[in-house]
């Protein structure tokens, strides 16, 4: 066996949904690659001992034989007693050239190689055994442990597919990047870790040297955007044209990044007039994305009208598969841009999260039809939105006609709180709110009860939140 592979073992990319499994796996794996090291080291030291005993042995009977041949007076020696007196001279012989042939094998590989970084992962690889693929979790109690283990030369060597990494600095992040091998890993995930939009646009040219990366995925990152803070405008800059270097991302993932009206400049663009149904088309700059996103999750990001309107007619809407906007607030100025993005995304979109974003029954209503629109949609996440029980059944009803759709996330309808609710209420407010426990057996719920049976059979597996 060459390979072991553990990928998945804890979950999608790399354990997302239980992350102390997926903390614990990459404990034990970069325990388990230094102790085959150390077992390595100590078997190495044996052999040498025995073979330096074996030598001291052949040196004592050499001597031993040449001691009695001066004994005996022979001037003249056997062939075997020269073959024998000259046996250490050719084992130091044999070492040389040993030597040498390694020092030529080793100039061969950088010369093959290329980089001066692969012609050495090619030297290191020919003495590892047996490769450990896996989706790695690291943290900031982990973190020596995780950079001991990639340091290790020796039988077992660790190749991630999916790294997670929490509470971490850049210049960490910086040196995990610089020891992870170039070829395998297919996505990195930041969590609570104060880059900056500095930091951030430090890191992108690191990742960039990963030619498989195709997800980048960033949460709580301290990356807000503020125009009266001085080197802001160059940082993002920096990072839109890092971004560009990510030849292979399908999947963008950004979390609280606070740029209001700055999407286009991140994912580099340029926007002009074009008619009345868009308001703006698009100019491709030589340095955007070079390919459409698959992915594209952005909630809390305080987008703009402007924003969406820039995502809805950009290149990445006609290949989206799955999308989150959720807890950006939408409204009657930012409903024709959405209503276009469903549009153009309506062949392919499989997964729409639109959580918190302060949809009425009004907007909901114009809404509906986009979504129904939407022929691959397999899930549906619509919580902490403002509904009324009216507007919810009018979303079930809508729900159990679409074909592919199989899970349902929907909202307690505002009947169900208790008195004192505003009129629009943000998803916070619906968050801490309590509900009325009378709601149980009056006719919300009952009403509730008739959906949730509609809803299995037609295969829809609905949620209230």
């Amino acid at each position: 066996m060459q390979v072991l592979d553990l990928c998945g073992l804890q979950g999608d990319e790399g354990g997302m949904g239980d992350t102390m499994g997926g903390w614990s796996l990459t404990v034990a794996l970069c325990t388990m690659v230094v102790q085959a090291r150390a077992r390595a080291q100590r078997a190495q030291r044996e052999r040498k001992r025995f073979s330096a005993l074996e030598r001291e042995k052949d040196g004592k009977r050499e001597r031993g034989r040449c001691k009695r041949g001066k004994e005996t007076n022979c001037d003249v020696a056997s062939p075997e007693e020269m073959e024998s007196c000259g046996t250490l001279g050719e084992e130091e012989l044999i070492k040389g050239v040993r030597r040498r042939m390694e020092v030529e094998r080793r100039r061969e590989i950088a010369g093959l190689g290329g980089s001066r970084r692969e012609a050495e992962e090619k030297d290191v690889n020919s003495d590892v055994l047996l490769h450990v693929r896996a989706d790695l979790f690291v943290n900031a109690r982990s973190w020596e442990r995780f950079r001991g283990a990639l340091s290790t030369v020796g039988p077992l060597k660790l190749q991630c597919r999916y790294l997670r990494v929490e509470e971490i600095s850049v210049t960490r992040i910086r040196t995990l990047l610089g020891l992870l091998p170039r070829r395998g890993l297919l996505g990195i995930d930041v969590r609570y870790s104060s880059l900056g939009v500095a930091g951030l646009a430090e890191l992108l040219p690191l990742l960039s040297t990963f030619p498989a990366l195709n997800s980048l995925r960033l949460h709580y990152c301290n990356l807000d955007f503020r125009r009266d803070h001085p080197g802001q405008e160059d940082a993002l800059r920096d990072l839109s044209q890092g971004l560009t270097q990510l030849q292979e991302l399908r999947r963008l993932s950004l979390t609280a990044l606070r740029l209001p009206g700055q999407l286009r400049v991140l994912l580099r663009y340029g926007l002009i007039p074009r008619h009345a149904h868009c308001p703006v088309t698009l100019s491709l700059h030589a340095d955007s994305l070079p390919q459409p996103l698959e992915i594209l999750e952005l909630p809390y990001l305080s987008l703009s009208p402007a924003d969406l309107a820039y995502l809805s007619c950009s290149h990445h809407a006609s290949t989206l598969q799955q999308l989150d906007l959720s807890e950006n607030r939408l409204d009657e100025n930012t409903l024709t841009s959405i209503r276009r993005l469903l549009s153009q995304a309506s062949s392919c979109l499989q997964h729409l999260t639109l959580s918190g974003c302060g949809l009425t029954d009004g907007l909901m209503g114009l809404l509906l039809p986009s979504v129904g629109g939407c022929r691959a949609l397999k899930s549906l996440a619509l919580a902490l939105n403002p509904l009324s029980i009216a507007g919810l059944m009018d979303l079930v009803r809508m729900a159990v006609r679409m074909p592919s759709l199989r899970q349902l996330l929907y909202p307690n309808p505002l009947e169900d709180y208790q008195p004192g609710l505003p009129d629009l209420p943000s998803s916070a407010q619906l968050l801490d709110w309590p509900l009325d426990e009378a709601t149980d057996i009056n006719i919300t719920s009952s009403q509730l009860n008739r959906l949730r049976q509609v809803n299995r059979i037609c295969g829809i597996t609905a949620v209230t939140t």
